[in-house]
This record gives C-alpha cells, structure tokens and sequence, in this order.
C-alpha cells in the first residue's frame, strides 16, 4: 500500500487569505471540527500576527481540539514567533511554522536580505521556535525559484537548528510535476541530516498543476503534503486535498501512500465550508463539484445503470456522496426529516429538528421535491455566528420597467414590536435593500452580491451571500429562500445581526489579504 503521509490541512489559513473567504472565530472552529472528523493529521489555525482576530481564532481551536496537531504560521521574526507559540501552547499537540522567502527574487525585491542574512534568520527563527514546542516547521518560501544550492543550504540551517518539518513550497504555481519532484530528490541527496526529518508539499494552482505536482512529491519522499478543502486559497488556489486523498485510494499502486483521511467525510467538509464562505466549488469541480457523479449523455447512464465503474472510477458513497431512495416533500413528517439528515450523516437534537422542520415544511410549500442540497442548505442556515437581533418578518415587493419598491417589516429589539418601512430602488434587491437600512437607521452599502442556485430546477433553492459595509464595518451575510428577493433581504439582516455583535466578530473585513504566506 506504500507510505503513510500526513495530510497538513491549511483551509484556515492559506484557504482564507482569498478575497471572500474570511471567517470568523465561531466559523473557523466548527470547521477545525469537522476537518478533525475527517482525520487531517495537522490543522494550520491561522496566522496570529496578521490580526488579533486571527490570534485569537487560533487559540480557541488549539483549546479545543484536541487530537490533530494544532499549527500557526509565523515569519521569521521574534513577535511574530512569540504571538504563533503562544496561540498554539494549549494544544495537545502544538506546531510553529516559520518561514521565508528563499529565492534571489523576493530577497532582493521583497525582503532587501542578502543571502547569508536570509540563512541567519532562518536558524535563529527555529531556535526560537523550539522554546514553544518541539515541533517546528521551517518553509522556504518560493522554493521552486530558488538556487539549488542555496535552498540546500538554507534546509540544513534550519535542520542544524532543530526543524523537524521542511516545505518546500511552489509558492506561485511556478513548476511541474517533473521538476518539483527533481527538487524533492536532490535537496533529500545533498543536505546532511535529511533522512531525520518530514519533508513537505505545498503547491499552488495557478497552472492547473497543484495536486499532480503534490503527488509528485510524495513519489519523490515527501512524506506530508499541504492542502485545502475544495482547493481554496490565494489566487487559483491550493491543491485539492479531497483530489489527493481520492488519488490515494483509486490509483493505490501508481500513486503509493496512504492517510488517516476518511473519504466518507470529503462531501460533508466541501459543503460545510462552501455553505460558511459562501463559495462553491465549480459544477465540474473532480470529488465533490455537483456534476461530479452526474451522467446526462445517454450511453453514458446506460453504462452506468449496467455496472456504474464504466464511467465512475469512484463510488458517490465512497466520499459521502449519498443516493437517496427517500424523497421527502411536503407530506413528510419529522421522523423522515430526521432520518435523512441521518443518512446523510447528521445527528439534530430535537430543538434543532424542530426549527428545521418549520422551515422544511415552508420550502415543501413552494417546492415538490426537496433534494439533499435543500437539507443542506437548511442545516448549515441554522448556525448563525450572531444573536438574532433582527428577523425579517414582512417582504413584499413591485417592479417592472419602472422602479421598484419594497415594503419591509422586521421584527427587532423594540419589545415585542415589528417595524416598517417602504423604499424604492433601480431593481428589487435594491429597493429591498433601502427598506432594510431605514427601517434599523444604518447606513449599509454593498459591497458584492453573490446568488447561488443551490437545486436545480425552476423551483430550486437559492442561495445568496451579501458583503456589505454596515456602519463602517465590512460583514458577510447568507441566505436562502426560492425566491432570490426574499433569500437576498434574508441575507442582509443575517449580516445586520453580525453588525450588532460585532464586538464578538473576529474579522473586520472580508477583502483583508495578507502579502506574505507560503
């Protein structure tokens, strides 16, 4: 079966420093959650001097989950070293991971270090690491752009120095497999003391090319791998950590490791993090897109319906994908609500069930068929970050070739009592919208205004995620409704309940983008 490689999760981190893809704390930990159900071995939980949300995001997850290795990035200088160690020192199992810019590019453009200064920092970084913990990560950022014998003498610095974990990064999507596989080889040759430490992958997307050059690693001896739920992460993204392990477990003797992943897992985590960033993965989008298991093309679903390995070389149900033989609709009662949310690998307690049942029963009403998506959509709606200060209890809108104009009543902090407004705008989102803002006296202007379509059909379940800027503070808010108006007012009070608890945010901008990273 070949080697055991960890997989190094680093969806709360470098899958967050994508514009859009903020969370808060609350988030960030049901997610580590989740990503400990899926049995990562390492959770990178952020990066602690990038904000004190960030610091503060990281401690929670390393007080409260307690069996994968609890990381923080850091760069090589002594607070950012001091606040990482710090976050992490309650976790069962903490890590450091310090890095810098190795290649001759970003140490002359970025950094202004020569090349003797750039090995100096890096040892005294993982000497100071180690008076946290013993478990230190040292990354050469930009390693694929590196001088060979440069990176290899930068690697034995930080070995000499106590790093038990060496990245080796493809910081900008630079290689190809063949070649980062080559890097692989030859610095594991060259540097003393190689054979005493974890060597790591962290590729990125940017020519299509980041879980085949991830795989290509581990063919040459790494033995972990750094990756992100749907592939999430700055610019085109990280590798797939779900196309990775799926790889593992379908070319088990071309590409020979394994992990302590449970693919069962791997839908239920994509969904998870695409309900809470609002991003999904794209249709045809390889393990979990929505096309992933779909066959339209007739030869294609006889093939299928004959024996389903003619055109799927992975099981839906390997990877949590599941095929209902329930439909659920608006004669359906609790006890079926409870067992598909069963099936699907859910336990609601009964106050949960209860409210989701209410609004089950409200979507039957407008839909003939509810699909697990629905369910989903439903379930993940239910854990709001915020107090529900406000709720929308009144939505009625007009429009045609001339302005819209809504009519909005929500039911607030006003004992007991609903309040109203009415405003028009240049379309109904708008005009509902304006109401909102006049009926709470905010000033709220969006930011971006995404609608996604969550079922398919005309009747299908939208989704919409709001950024907008309430009062000088930039949040996110979700919605869902069949009716795009409705989910996308649904979606701004969401984000006027985050204003008011704003003090508990962790986050104060969406489009915060660190200029560094691995």
């Amino acid at each position: 079966m070949g080697r055991d490689v960890i997989i190094f999760d680093t969806t709360l981190r470098d899958g967050e420093q994508a514009p859009g893809n903020s969370m808060t704390a609350e988030e960030k930990l049901r997610l580590a959650r989740q990503l400990d159900t899926l049995g990562v071995d390492v959770i990178e939980a952020g990066f602690p001097s990038a904000s004190e949300g960030d610091r503060r995001g990281v401690l929670a997850i390393a007080e409260s989950v307690r069996r994968p290795v609890i990381a923080a990035l850091a760069r090589c200088h002594d607070r950012d070293i001091d606040l990482a160690g710090e976050a992490v020192r309650p976790a069962a199992r903490p890590r450091v991971h310090v890095f810098i810019a190795t290649s001759d590019l970003h140490l002359q453009c970025k950094l202004r270090l020569s090349r003797d200064q750039c090995l100096e920092r890096a040892g005294e970084a993982v000497r100071r690491a180690r008076r946290y913990t013993d478990d230190v990560e040292f990354s050469a950022e930009d390693a694929t752009r590196t001088d060979l014998e440069f990176l290899c003498r930068v690697v034995e610095a930080a070995i000499a120095a106590g790093a038990t974990t060496i990245n080796l990064p493809d910081t900008v999507g630079y290689a190809l497999p063949v070649e980062y596989g080559a890097m692989f080889r030859a610095v594991r040759e060259r540097v003393p003391g190689a054979d005493r430490v974890v060597f790591s992958a962290h590729c990125h997307d940017d020519l299509g090319l980041a879980v085949a050059n991830s795989l290509a690693a581990i063919e040459a001896g790494a033995g972990q791998v750094e990756c992100t739920v749907n592939g999430i992460g700055e610019r085109a993204g990280n590798a797939a950590l779900e196309e990775i392990v799926v790889a593992g477990r379908v070319r088990p003797h071309a590409v020979a490791f394994h992990c302590g992943v449970n693919p069962q897992e791997l839908y239920r985590t994509s969904q998870l993090l695409s309900h809470v960033i609002g991003v999904f993965p794209q249709p045809n989008k390889a393990v979990v897109g929505r096309n992933a298991f779909a066959h339209e093309a007739g030869i294609h679903q006889h093939g299928v319906l004959q024996n389903g390995l003619t055109y799927e070389i992975i099981r839906p149900e390997e990877v949590g994908v599941a095929r209902s033989s329930l439909v659920l609709g608006k004669h359906s009662g609790r006890h079926a609500l409870e067992r598909r949310y069963r099936e699907l690998g859910y336990e609601v307690d009964d106050a949960t069930l209860r409210k989701l049942y209410d609004e089950f029963t409200t979507l039957a009403d407008k839909k003939r068929e509810i699909l697990d998506e629905d369910l989903l959509a439903l379930l993940h709606g239910r854990f709001h970050d915020a107090p529900e200060v406000y709720r929308l209890a009144h939505l009625q809108v007009t429009c045609g070739t001339v302005s819209a104009t809504a009519e909005v009543r929500l039911a607030g902090p006003w004992n007991g009592a609903e309040r109203g407004a009415t405003a028009v705008g240049n379309g109904p989102i708008a005009a509902a919208f304006a109401a909102i803002a006049k009926v709470v006296g905010r000033q709220v202007d969006v930011l971006n205004l995404t609608v996604q379509s969550v079922t398919p059909g005309r009747d299908s379940l939208g989704q919409v995620l709001v950024q907008a800027r309430i009062d000088g503070k930039s949040l996110s808010g979700h919605g869902a409704s069949t009716d795009i108006v409705e989910a996308s007012a649904r979606a701004l009070v969401h984000a006027l309940n985050k204003v008011s608890h704003a003090d508990q945010l962790e986050d104060q901008s969406l489009n915060a983008s660190y200029f560094w990273g691995v």
